[in-house]
């Protein structure tokens, strides 16, 4: 083992900490502040004209040493030059995108896209003369035929979070830089850990850390990672906006890296688990779960990624709404909750019709959202086994 190891159960223990530096002490101290006390008027001078530069402090706004050093670690891990951190995962998506538009511009987004991210282009982009064309998730290398002469940027999520479509990440990539667009995933599905963005030529890679980087349900944080070429860029536009991550969101989050890429395989292990166990009832329709053979996106995934979360959709076979309301209403394992990426299990139904450009959603039944946690495998599948039979009784008692 080596400090310049690639493989991320070692660069997640070791990366964005130095004991050497902190007498000893094995996490990097808690910085809470604002005011950055120079030595001298040249200094604060030269820290005014530098602050924009990642490394360099001059107002507690523009990171702390906690800060920089998880920012480091996740670009590392991630393969891409540096990271920001900001507060929230939306409010990553938002420093991201408004990095590169202005008034007049185009961009193309996946149809399948997290929901927020979707009404942010269609009203506070669209405020600001910013036109959205929402494209199939699996278009591929049709994605040429929507560019347009203003297109500045095309936004991937891969796979979508509720409908858990696969993108070619690599061939729109690759159509993008011919065109000198820049392209940005959110990759809070796949994680460092599963997804390297870079290697497949991502220019700027986003971050729920909410979710499995933090991994304990207890801060709410978002990262930006990106090449050489359009770091700056993303860090002007951090600034700019005031965005910045509180100190305790960041202590929490280098505390979630350390454990990520384990519990990551242990979330990996209990969904497919599930989801294998799921296709098997009668009361599921369908299972969205790129891991599956029988997912339509299966190649591509097995191709690009390194593995999967614990997150995944259930399609039921017909069922009243009521008789859904029964079935989660009393899970006793599995809790209502947004978010996902904790250690716990949830639930959620799922609208996607309500939104979808390029897909009507004619699945036979609801969908549900799952996030498998890491309690026992067999007390979950108990817990949905109950659920179906409170969703049979309560579809009965409606025949």
């Amino acid at each position: 083992m080596t400090k310049n190891s690639k493989n991320p159960e070692t660069q997640a223990v070791h990366l964005g900490r130095n004991p050497q530096d902190q007498r000893g002490f094995v996490n990097p101290p808690t910085y809470r502040g604002s005011t950055i006390i120079q030595p001298s008027v040249e200094a604060f001078e030269e820290a005014q004209t530098t602050k924009f530069k990642h490394g360099r402090i001059a107002y507690g706004t523009f990171g702390t040493p906690q800060g920089l050093a998880l920012d480091r670690a996740i670009a590392e891990m991630e393969g891409g030059h540096d990271a920001v951190s900001v507060c929230s995962g939306l409010a990553a998506i938002a420093t991201a995108m408004l990095a590169f538009v202005e008034n007049g511009d185009h961009i193309l987004v996946a149809d399948s896209v997290y929901y927020p991210t979707r009404t942010f282009c269609s009203e506070t982009l669209a405020r600001l003369g910013v036109s959205t064309t929402y494209y199939s998730p699996t278009i591929g290398a049709d994605i040429a035929s929507l560019i347009q002469p203003n297109t500045r940027l095309i936004y991937l999520e891969s796979p979508g979070s509720l409908t858990f479509e696969i993108q070619d990440v690599s061939t729109i990539a690759a159509i993008a830089r011919q065109k000198n667009i820049v392209t940005l995933l959110d990759n809070t599905w796949g994680t460092p850990v599963f997804f390297k963005s870079f290697d497949h030529g991502v220019d700027v890679s986003i971050h729920a850390a909410t979710k499995y980087i933090v991994g304990h349900a207890d801060a709410l944080l978002g990262m930006v990672s990106a090449n050489e070429k359009y770091f700056d860029t993303i860090k002007m536009s951090a600034s700019r906006l005031g965005q910045c991550a509180g100190p305790d969101d960041v202590a929490l989050a280098l505390r979630g890296l350390r454990t990520m890429p384990l519990r990551l395989k242990q979330h990996e292990q209990q969904a497919l688990e599930l989801a294998t166990w799921l296709e098997a009832q009668p009361e599921v329709s369908n299972v969205l779960h790129p891991g599956l053979e029988s997912h339509p996106g299966h190649a591509l995934w097995k191709r690009d990624f390194l593995g999967s979360c614990g997150l995944f959709g259930v399609v039921l076979r017909d069922a009243p709404k009521h008789a859904v309301s029964a079935m989660l209403n009393d899970m006793s394992l599995f809790s209502l909750g947004a978010s996902w990426g904790g250690f716990e299990s949830l639930i959620l139904p799922m609208y996607p019709e309500k939104f979808r450009e390029h897909k009507t959603w004619d699945d036979s039944g609801p969908l549900l959202r799952l996030h498998a946690g890491l309690e026992n495998i067999d007390d979950l599948k108990d817990d949905l086994a109950s659920g179906f039979e409170r969703l049979n009784l309560a579809t009965q008692k409606t025949a």
